[in-house]
């Protein structure tokens, strides 16, 4: 049987052949345009998801913080707040080493000190800040605050700031320094001497007076004052400028002679003055003679022999101190020492005729 079954499928595989069907035509073109539609539909969908991204996260999503800019300068003053600029020194002349600022004048040798020293130091922002209102130089604060935590509290705490009063500027490279006392008479000096040039006697005589009062030492300034008070037939007001220079330093003989003389005049305490200086005078011929004319005037005629001595040791050959000298000794009864201190005043030059004759009538009478 199974022979008969094999015979049998085997002519029917020789005799029948395989059917074989055709692709229909509209079947074969559908192909293409499915795939492609369906590459395009893929495109479309991502193109659409990508746009569809970017507008949602640049509207849903809230920006990430931006970096604020403070700034940390001192906000300018109103201009009637501003403070008022230093006073520019005032140039001293060439002799004069250290420069004198503000208010003016020098005595002749005396140098002007170190003016101290107020500096004002610019601003670390100087490309910004403006000049009136730079405050000195402070450790750094950072200008700009960080993003994120904390970054708008110190904008806002920033406007809330006071500003620091701070000292003006000066112009470019210009350091402005306070004037001493001395620096502010010396500079009055100065204007004074430039008013007397000019022929301003009263501008010449108040900034004296200003020199003075402000530094009452300045030795200079006096001297010149008071001459200009004695020029002006001033006394009292001269009187009283010498009694405080002074009173200030008593080591001033010239000063004191001076005062000696007014005070003669008037009636005044010459003696005492002269007295208080005597320390300061000790080798001063002019002085001691001038003080034993004093004591003779008074009648203190051995006090007034002793000065007259210490100033012929200093100058021996001033004939009217022999004078004095014997007169103060003819008072005192020291009879034959006078006839030979008006000798000696006979020898010496400097007597004028009528003190000749007065010395010739001295001679002779203690000579009888």
């Amino acid at each position: 049987m199974l022979q008969d079954l094999d015979a049998r499928g085997g002519a029917a595989a020789a005799g029948e052949q395989p059917e074989v069907k055709a692709v229909p035509a509209v079947e074969r073109d559908r192909r293409p345009l499915v795939i492609g539609g369906a590459a395009l539909g893929v495109v479309l969908l991502a193109a659409g998801g990508w746009f569809g991204w970017q507008y949602w996260t640049s509207h849903s999503t809230p920006p990430g913080p931006v970096p604020k800019v403070v700034d940390n300068r001192i906000p300018d003053r109103p201009r009637f707040q501003e403070p008022p600029t230093a006073i520019k020194p005032i140039a001293a002349p060439s002799h004069a080493n250290a420069p004198v600022a503000a208010e003016t004048a020098v005595s002749p040798g005396v140098a002007a000190p170190a003016m101290p020293l107020h500096a004002t130091a610019p601003a670390e922002d100087a490309d910004t800040a403006p000049v009136a209102s730079r405050a000195p130089a402070k450790p750094k604060r950072a200008a700009h605050v960080a993003e994120g935590e904390g970054g708008e509290t110190s904008a806002a705490a920033a406007p809330a700031r006071k500003p620091a009063r701070a000292p003006a500027a000066p112009a470019d490279g210009i350091v402005l320094r306070e004037l001493t006392p001395k620096q502010m008479s010396e500079n009055s000096y100065r204007r004074a001497l430039a008013a007397l040039q000019e022929g301003r006697v009263s501008a010449a005589m108040a900034d004296l007076d200003k020199a003075v009062e402000i530094d009452p030492r300045n030795d200079a300034a006096r001297q010149t004052y008071v001459s200009l008070l004695l020029e002006n037939r001033r006394t009292d007001d001269a009187i009283r400028q010498l009694r405080l220079a002074l009173g200030v330093d008593a080591r001033q003989p010239g000063l004191a002679m001076v005062l000696a003389r007014l005070q003669l005049e008037k009636g005044g305490p010459a003696l005492d003055t002269l007295l208080k200086t005597l320390p300061y005078a000790t080798n001063n011929a002019d002085y001691q003679a001038f003080l034993a004319g004093v004591l003779q005037r008074d009648q203190r005629h051995a006090e007034a022999a002793e000065h007259y001595r210490e100033a012929l040791g200093l100058a021996p050959g001033n004939a009217v101190w022999w004078m004095g000298l014997g007169i103060s000794l003819q008072a005192d009864q020291h009879l034959p020492e006078a006839r030979e201190a008006y000798k000696q005043a006979r020898a010496s030059a400097g007597l004028t005729p009528e003190l000749k004759s007065f010395v010739d009538k001295k001679i002779e009478q203690l000579s009888r």
